[in-house]
């Protein structure tokens, strides 16, 4: 017999992690878009994110029809956060027009998924596509990082939303997020996770 889920988080009920979700409120509207393959991943850090902020959205596909619709919204300038060529910092694209709030467009799922993402919906890559600073270091202990300062989708959102929004801060995102790594960490026990996860 499956496990019961709760139905906000789809977490089993006895690992719910609701009551560490916060409720955010910000200038920018996150849209994040999100590769089937994401749902039903243990790790759903999307979702937490959007949980967790009442500016936000989660749109699981990989072609939006719809997306000409939730890019037009009214008083905010869209950008795409993802690195690579032309990718401006994203400080810059903060400072260029400070006043007006960011719609910042997530795309959610390995990077050969989202990449896939962005090819299937041409209107993407017309976006000014913006990047985070180097160096930054993930607390996702369980997946090894495709390239250096890659983060989960919630980290990537934080540390935006931080800079497009400063002095504002977004952290309380992540409590869930560490909760959810913990609980991994415990369910394959410390030595498995020293064994196969730790870093030199």
């Amino acid at each position: 017999m499956p496990r019961p889920h709760c139905p906000r988080c789809c977490r089993p009920l006895d690992h719910c992690l609701c009551a560490l979700i916060p409720r955010l409120g910000s200038r920018t509207h996150v849209l994040i878009l999100q590769h089937p393959s994401e749902v039903r991943h243990a790790l759903n850090t999307a979702r937490l994110a959007a949980l967790g902020l009442d500016n936000a959205e989660l749109r699981v596909g990989e072609v939006f029809e719809d997306l000409p619709q939730l890019l037009a919204r009214p008083g905010y300038r869209p950008c795409l956060l993802f690195p690579g060529e032309g990718a401006q910092p994203l400080m810059q694209f903060a400072a260029s027009a400070a006043e007006t709030p960011a719609l910042l467009v997530v795309p959610d799922g390995t990077w050969r998924k989202a990449r896939k993402l962005l090819h299937l919906n041409p209107l993407l890559d017309e976006l000014p596509r913006v990047a985070l600073p180097e160096g930054l270091s993930s607390r996702y202990r369980l997946r090894k990082a495709p390239l250096p300062g890659a983060l989960s989708s919630v980290e990537a959102i934080v540390q935006a939303l931080e800079i497009l929004e400063a002095p504002a801060r977004f952290d309380a995102l992540l409590r869930p997020f560490e909760a959810l790594i913990e609980g991994q960490i415990a369910a394959m026990g410390e030595e498995t996770f020293r064994r196969n996860h730790q870093r030199d």
